[in-house]
């Protein structure tokens, strides 16, 4: 990935929320790929076009994980600075030359009671002590039991207090054997995808119930996974969405307007979602148990 000042630049004018014309993109190969991640949107003017960003915190979390540009205001000092050093550049970015690499690959899971499941052909148990996670990094050979239900979680807090959001579960999927997982980094892997791609479990898409995460669950997982991929909708959601937030729906309508689905329930949520004008954070799902 070449980066220029102009890039830069205007990477910085879309983490601030303004739009950009395509005409200062054109020299981004990748920029396509970014909307098909969902983590800029095109918006056609007639004959001309713009880009927006869909989330501020997306957005920024996505080129500091995929292209290992951590701070936007320092990567534009160095490459105005001529005689900026290769180690600075290091220091900044990762690279001298701002080569897109990976970290690590694979992604996180958690349960609440023992799993049993295979890696690598060997079995194991997966029960991760409170306050820890297991990390698969050798997720080509990762399996578990195929009536597993597979739940996606956005949220880091909400990946981490799964237990104190066990009541939703238990009066959504009573009896089920239930996966956590999490994408490692939260917005930029695509392992967790390509993994579930390969088993025939059903996943589940827990995130806000709001714009933006509706349409990264139809963007990043159900366009890859179909019918098998379903969205978590709890059954008081017109109540919470009425008691979310106006203000986030304000900042997330001029950049997706509108979400096609198939899906009657899903279409539903996106009907409350307009009607009241407001969305709803995941982390109030979290309700600390008494005995804790």
């Amino acid at each position: 990935m070449k980066v220029t000042k102009g890039i830069i630049r205007s990477f910085i004018l879309l983490a601030d929320g303004n739009n950009v014309p395509a005409s200062k993109m054109r020299s981004f190969k990748e920029i396509d790929e970014m909307v098909a991640d969902g983590v800029l949107t095109a918006i056609t003017h007639g004959s001309r076009q713009t880009y927006r960003c869909t989330d501020k915190k997306l957005f920024v979390d996505y080129l500091a994980s995929k292209y290992q540009i951590c701070d936007l205001e320092k990567a534009l000092e160095i490459l105005e600075d001529n005689e900026a050093s290769r180690s600075t550049q290091v220091q900044l970015t990762g690279d001298s030359k701002f080569v897109r690499r990976r970290v690590m690959k694979g992604f996180l899971v958690n349960t609440y009671e023992p799993l049993t499941a295979t890696l690598n052909g060997e079995p194991i148990t997966l029960s991760p002590p409170e306050g820890s996670y297991i990390f698969i990094y050798d997720y080509e050979q990762f399996a578990v039991p195929a009536d597993t239900l597979i739940i996606g979680i956005e949220n880091s807090e909400n990946f981490r207090r799964i237990k104190w959001q066990k009541w939703l579960f238990d009066s959504l999927y009573p009896g089920r054997r239930l996966l956590f997982v999490s994408r490692y980094p939260q917005n930029g892997s695509h392992d967790l995808v390509k993994w579930l791609t390969t088993i025939t479990n059903d996943y589940v898409h827990f995130g806000d119930l709001d714009l933006a995460g509706i349409r990264i669950f139809l963007t990043e997982f159900q366009r890859y996974l179909g019918p098998r991929a379903t969205f978590l909708i709890p059954t008081d959601y017109d109540e919470r969405i009425i008691s979310g937030s106006r203000e986030r729906y304000d900042l997330q309508l001029p950049t997706i307007k509108s979400l096609d689905t198939d899906d009657p329930r899903l279409q539903e949520l996106i009907d409350c979602i307009h009607r009241h004008h407001r969305g709803y954070d995941q982390e109030g799902f979290c309700v600390k148990p008494q005995d804790e």
